[in-house]
């Protein structure tokens, strides 16, 4: 409702020049019919992915009768209710189809990685994690207590890149136990300079959580990460 009313407010705000966005040939004439289609046409889009639990015609009535003040089909506690019922029905739909991706995506990375092991020059550590050293530095190693300068790509397992500092041509700067488990470790084990490829199970990553709408849950994930330099801690006063 929120969302209806602030964009009916942009609408009047905008309302001066409405007869030049609409074009000549509009069958919309005053600015009244203009603004009561604008609005009818963002509720209508707001309810796309409603499609098969509205009833428009229903809807329509029920849009009627509270703009003239009719007597209502549904009291205020039977209108809460039915929406009460179809948010839990929403989230219940929801949780399953998390929950098949996060297993689908857990199965396909299992697999990735157990053909992965196999390739000549994949190291998997205890923990599971895979990497394979593309340039090998001759700095130090970083501590977990110690601040990286980094520069890296991030891909899913099916080739999506879904971040990049090389694409910023900005480095990344991070306390090594600041991101996720299968970065600190991988990271411990780079020497300044060194360019790896590490291959990080979804229980080292952003496990059944995910992150955003690209990284799904239980997503195993590839990066390629060339460790440029551990920063300089500053003294605190």
């Amino acid at each position: 409702m929120k969302r209806i009313i602030t964009v009916m407010t942009v609408i009047i705000v905008a309302l001066l020049p409405i007869s030049k966005a609409f074009g000549e040939e509009s069958p919309l004439k005053s600015d009244t019919e203009k603004l009561s289609y604008s609005v009818g046409l963002e509720i209508g889009t707001s309810l796309q992915n409603m499609k098969d639990d509205v009833d428009i015609n229903i809807l329509t009535d029920g849009l009627v009768d509270g703009f003239k003040g009719n007597t209502p089909l549904l009291t205020p506690e039977q209108a809460a209710e039915i929406k009460q019922q179809f948010i839990a029905k929403m989230q219940e739909k929801q949780a399953k189809m998390i929950k098949e991706l996060a297993d689908k995506n857990l199965k396909e990375g299992e697999a990735f990685l157990a053909e992965n092991k196999k390739r000549k020059g994949v190291i998997t550590t205890a923990s599971g994690l895979q990497y394979e050293i593309l340039r090998e530095g001759d700095g130090e190693k970083p501590k977990q207590t110690d601040t990286v300068k980094v520069h890296y790509r991030g891909k899913l397992i099916n080739g999506d890149e879904f971040d990049s500092s090389y694409e910023r041509d900005e480095p990344a700067v991070f306390p090594v136990s600041g991101v996720i488990p299968g970065w600190t470790e991988a990271l411990q084990l780079m020497n300044v300079g060194s360019k790896h490829h590490i291959y990080i199970p979804a229980k080292l990553a952003y496990g059944e959580q995910g992150a955003g709408r690209v990284i799904g849950p239980n997503a195993t994930l590839d990066f390629e990460v060339e460790l440029l330099s551990i920063e300089e801690q500053k003294e605190k006063n």
